[in-house]
């Protein structure tokens, strides 16, 4: 008899340790979800403190009377009101309506697209859940969104909203119409000194700021640099990006990878800077991309910190002075095999007629990481000489932008075929990718503004 009831009680126990099992994962979802809640709920709540901190402050200034401070109050509660109202709304894509796809890359597409509420004009991100599980891409995504949502300055795309559904992930940002900075490599060939030091100072304050943040870029080359309408750059694509606590990918076991499967190389590559440029190009739309921008450091994983976008900096320059960058070769590995070896593999040819502070700028970017110039450094390099830094963003770019068609103009951008949407109509925020969705507060200084306009 006892053996005949043996089986059914190891199968209870059996049973019964998987139950416990998927309760604690359930539980610890569920934390997860309310931790992440309640985080976003207090930051709101801090917020609306200081918003009317600094309302308090500014009716102190005017002098107003007690009818006229009340009435303001009063218009400021029924703003908040409104806000608190398009807070607690689910955003999906019923909220959006697409218009123009402006670029694709291995897990989806990006697209102007206007907002049916406010009518303001987006870019907007799609990215494939299943293609983004099935290489791995959770972490990098996860990274962008939380770089982009932390980012609060001039230089960094400014994300709005971020929600996804069944198939899709989805980053709401603002939309700068001037292109990046390869579609101006592209039509100029090569820029002079002075047209380079204006693109390389405000790369490189925008560097910096992402470095305040605490986080490295890693992957900053001339697709992933793009332009407002008035022509000063900003910071996009942070799918690489870290903190120096997060563990690195195996970037040369990467590209080792993508050369014996004999993908995302281009063996009729000749050296024409207008074959390196639609190779580069090429790249950018792949899941592997270029490896011409990286520093050695990263490659070898021997440990590296902020210096490594440094060394992308000076790359970035040299292909703006030269018209390539100067480790270009015929496909990802070999290029990676001269990083590498860049003591011996990096020159400066005498055709491009470099000045002097210019090479040695490049030198004291593209050289090891332990005497590689820091942001202190650079500004007070000879190449930047009479720059004025603190006022550049206030300053006229070198190269207009053109917006013929208004503010839903892409002519700066390369022309993508429409395609059936693939939207799904309901948010649905799974396990993957929890914590994911995301509104942008009301800035300050803007909600008083509005208040006194």
């Amino acid at each position: 008899m006892s053996s005949e009831c043996s089986f059914p009680v190891v199968g209870f126990n059996r049973l019964n340790e998987e139950m416990s099992d998927r309760s604690a994962s359930v539980t610890n979802k569920m934390t997860a979800y309310i931790d992440d809640y309640m985080k976003k709920h207090f930051t709101f709540i801090e917020q609306r403190i200081l918003r009317i901190d600094e309302l308090k402050a500014e009716i102190a200034q005017m002098g107003l009377s007690e009818a006229q401070s009340k009435a303001l109050y009063d218009r400021y509660e029924s703003k908040n009101a409104e806000e608190e109202k398009a807070r607690r709304k689910k955003l999906s894509m019923r909220d959006f309506l697409p218009i123009k796809t402006i670029g694709k890359g291995a897990f989806g597409k990006v697209m102007i697209c206007r907002n049916t509420s406010d009518q303001k004009i987006y870019a907007l991100k799609q990215m494939k859940k299943k293609e983004m599980r099935k290489k791995n891409q959770i972490a990098h995504i996860k990274a962008e969104r939380d770089v982009l949502a932390l980012a609060d300055n001039d230089w960094v795309v400014k994300l709005a909203y971020s929600f996804q559904d069944r198939k899709n992930l989805y980053l709401i940002m603002e939309y700068l119409p001037g292109g990046d900075l390869m579609s101006i490599l592209m039509h100029y060939d090569i820029l002079s000194e002075d047209i380079s030091r204006f693109y390389i100072a405000e790369l490189a304050l925008a560097i910096q700021s992402v470095h305040e943040l605490n986080y490295i870029h890693r992957d900053l080359k001339p697709d992933n640099i793009l332009l407002d309408a008035k022509g000063h750059l900003k910071l996009t694509d942070f799918g690489l990006s870290k903190t120096l606590k997060s563990k690195d990918p195996p970037f040369l076991a990467i590209y080792e990878a993508a050369q014996k499967s004999g993908t995302e190389t281009n063996s009729g590559f000749t050296q024409d800077k207008k074959a390196w440029k639609q190779r580069s190009k090429k790249l950018a739309y792949s899941t592997v991309g270029t490896p011409d921008y990286i520093a050695p450091e990263v490659f070898a994983q021997q440990g590296y910190g902020h210096e490594c976008d440094w060394w992308s900096l000076g790359v970035i320059l040299y292909e703006c002075l030269v018209g390539y960058p100067p480790f270009y070769a015929e496909d990802p590995m070999s290029t990676c095999k001269q990083i590498i070896n860049y003591r011996k593999t990096l020159k400066f040819p005498e055709e491009s007629n470099l000045s002097v502070n210019a090479i040695s700028l490049l030198k004291g970017l593209i050289c090891d990481a332990s005497q590689r110039f820091t942001f202190a450094q650079i500004k007070a390099h000879p190449f930047f000489n009479g720059f004025n830094w603190d006022n550049v963003r206030t300053t006229i770019a070198p190269i207009e932008v053109k917006l013929p068609g208004g503010e839903t103009d892409t002519s700066n951008f390369d022309n993508f075929p429409d395609e059936p949407e693939d939207f799904e109509s309901d948010d649905d925020e799974n396990d993957d990718f929890l914590g994911f969705t995301y509104k942008r507060p009301v800035e300050k200084k803007q909600v008083t503004e509005d208040l006194f306009d």
